[in-house]
């Protein structure tokens, strides 16, 4: 091969190389030049315009989980004489009731029923008050108080129909299913007493009048 010839092939040979290597950088730098992360445009607001139905966001009920109950209410009557007849008829269950009963039977048998409850009224709030025992008992046998205790105690009471009414009232008062016109009453005395009380009457029932 003549100098000529090898000057051509090596002028061939240097013009293919540098062909080459344009026609491939440019890829390379347009390759470095795009974000690493792109995502296509278009996912972005596909996810951003995506409606949720109301009950989406309602969470599961578990089947096992037990119903809310729904909160007791007092049942309401007609009358107090409608209250008092719907109370069990069984003995009183508890010393609490007992007490209580025990408080309207020597304090007020044979009082109208309003009166009864009126008794029970004034028992219940003396033990809320702060200014009394604090348990229906305490207050109940209490020194110098009730007249009828005896010793510390209620005495025995046989059963009869004024009892049975008795622990009945007691019922209504504790499960404050009537509402007393002595309410907010804290002292009663026998009409026949007169007893200079520098306190508000709140009321005036059968044989009892009532203060707070």
């Amino acid at each position: 091969m003549s100098l000529l010839q090898r000057a051509a092939t090596i002028a061939a040979i240097f013009a293919s190389i540098t062909g080459l290597a344009g026609a491939s950088t440019p890829g390379f730098a347009l390759q470095i030049n795009q974000p690493i992360n792109a995502q296509p445009a278009s996912m972005v607001p596909a996810v951003a315009v995506i409606q949720t139905s109301p009950d989406a966001t309602t969470p599961a009920v578990d089947p096992a989980d037990p119903a809310p109950s729904a909160p007791k209410s007092t049942p309401s009557y007609a009358s107090l004489a409608d209250a008092v007849a719907a109370q069990s008829d069984d003995d009183a269950s508890s010393d609490e009731l007992q007490c209580l009963a025990g408080a309207i039977y020597y304090e007020s048998k044979g009082e109208p029923l309003s009166g009864q409850l009126a008794v029970a009224e004034v028992v219940i709030n003396r033990s809320k008050s702060g200014r009394f025992p604090g348990s229906i008992c305490s207050v109940v046998t209490q020194p110098g108080q009730f007249s009828f205790v005896r010793g510390g105690r209620v005495p025995e009471i046989n059963e009869n129909h004024n009892y049975r009414v008795a622990v009945a009232v007691a019922r209504v008062a504790l499960a404050d299913a009537w509402d007393s016109p002595a309410s907010k009453a804290l002292f009663f005395h026998a009409r026949r007493v007169n007893a200079n009380f520098n306190r508000t009457q709140v009321a005036s029932i059968g044989n009892h009048i009532f203060y707070r």
